[in-house]
């Protein structure tokens, strides 16, 4: 147990650290944008939940990648994990350059079909955000398949790095490009106009950009574990993308219906209000925020399990997946309480409209009852990917979203007048229903049965 937990907390914490600087990101644009007025706020929320579609989809396609990369550093295989680091940053960038030429041609016809319903500025707010930050898919892709990479061999510091760097610039920039600069004394007189939410957009687009280029930067150069060769020579393994791919292509599936579940909630959200899209947009960043410690034991239990998996070592394997799983639920249920006396401050920071600031925070006080649960949706299942077990995960995961924050969730939000708390009532139900069989899955131990790559 002693050397689990040591494997655990070496690759936890630096994740730890990065996925605080990544929710910041979003965090941070959200409470510039809350001050600019209701309108950007609802805007960046209602885009964010079309882009979140696709980088999700790009972070699940990354999990091929990390998967068969820990499993050959497992197995102390270099070569192997440097050519698979290879295959699935050409991949993965062919991808996202199809995805972006696609989501610009059909961009204002897109936001016209979902949120159509929404007030004119919103929608005006919502064109100009989402033609800016689609242009960064290709370097979202490349950042999130080379972090994972890099985690897959072990080595969680190096993304961290790079991670924190990239928000400050992000902070710096778009503070810097929403409200403009006005100093003026007796030496200076500088007056650049804010361009507002282009300014969020911009901000955002150039950090993903900067993050993406010190990252290929790193692999070119080589870490203690991975170094990327001959860039501009690209030969297909099929034997490699087969391994890939078959992680990557369940887990982006059940990414792109997942979310676009969620984007179907967000459209029947739109119909409530302009209140109600900005409080489900900022609880949904706050709520983001308090879950970091999960959400990093969530990727490190991918890396973690695929790498004792390459040993050939599945008990282990199952051992260190019920550490971390165990070990999230208790950080979350904390946060969780910590979380109820603060409601109202926290929403205050985000914006000040008393409606939205009290709907937030009631959002965020049902929320701490249930969040100890989001470990056995969601740090469960990524190490059961980790040890090849996507398949399982994708279709749990899809009938989830389908059947109880779907149905669920409009039925206890429209029908019987919940509103907004319903729909999120019927994401917690949905979190009970995939943990309970995720939890069985881990117990009869067919998990362990998968083979992602051959043995050396």
């Amino acid at each position: 147990m002693k050397t689990i937990r040591e494997d655990v907390l070496k690759l936890t914490v630096p994740i730890l650290v990065e996925q605080m600087f990544v929710m910041s990101m979003g965090t941070i644009n959200t409470m510039m944008a809350g001050h600019i007025g209701k309108e950007a706020v609802s805007a960046i929320g209602m885009v964010d939940s079309i882009n979140n579609i696709f980088i999700a989809f790009f972070s699940a396609l990354a999990v091929g990648g990390t998967v068969v990369v820990a499993q050959y550093t497992g197995q102390r295989n270099v070569k192997k994990a440097n050519e698979a680091t290879k295959q699935a940053l050409y991949s993965s960038l062919a991808i996202s350059l199809a995805i972006t030429i696609i989501t610009w041609v059909f961009r204002e016809p897109l936001i016209s079909i979902l949120y159509g319903s929404a007030e004119k500025e919103v929608i005006n707010d919502a064109f100009i955000y989402l033609a800016i930050t689609l242009l960064t898919y290709p370097a979202i892709s490349i950042s999130l398949v080379a972090n994972g990479v890099l985690r897959g061999a072990g080595d969680s510091k190096t993304p961290m790095t790079i991670t924190i760097v990239m928000n400050i610039m992000n902070v710096i920039l778009s503070y810097l490009l929403i409200y403009g600069i006005n100093i003026k004394n007796n030496f200076i007189n500088i007056y650049i106009k804010g361009l507002g939410i282009e300014g969020a957009a911009l901000g955002i687009a150039a950090a993903r950009t900067i993050g993406a280029l010190i990252v290929m930067l790193v692999l070119l150069r080589g870490s203690a574990s991975l170094k990327l060769k001959g860039i501009f020579k690209f030969k297909m393994d099929k034997e490699l993308l087969k391994s890939i791919f078959g992680i990557g292509v369940p887990a982006s599936v059940e990414s792109l219906l997942f979310n676009g579940g969620k984007l179907i909630t967000q459209i029947y959200i739109v119909g409530m209000g302009t209140v109600s899209i900005a409080s489900n947009a900022i609880a949904g960043s706050i709520i983001s925020m308090l879950n970091i410690p999960g959400n990093a034991l969530s990727i490190a239990a991918t890396a973690l399990v695929g790498q004792y998996m390459g040993r050939g070592n599945t008990e282990e394997s199952g051992r260190v997946l019920s550490y971390m799983t165990k070990l999230s639920t208790i950080c979350l249920a904390i946060i969780g309480v910590l979380s109820v006396p603060f409601a109202n401050q926290i929403a205050m920071l985000y914006n000040k409209n008393a409606d939205i600031v009290q709907l937030t925070a009631d959002i965020i006080r049902i929320n701490a009852i249930f969040m100890p649960l989001w470990s056995v949706s969601f740090v469960l299942p990524a190490g059961l990917k980790g040890a090849g077990d996507a398949t399982y995960t994708m279709v749990t995961a899809v009938i989830g979203m389908w059947l109880f924050r779907i149905t669920l969730g409009y039925f206890l939000g429209i029908p019987l007048k919940l509103g907004l708390i319903g729909v999120w009532m019927g994401m917690y139900i949905d979190w009970l229903v995939r943990g309970i069989l995720y939890y069985k899955r881990l117990k009869n131990g067919k998990w362990k049965d998968h083979v992602v790559i051959r043995s050396v």
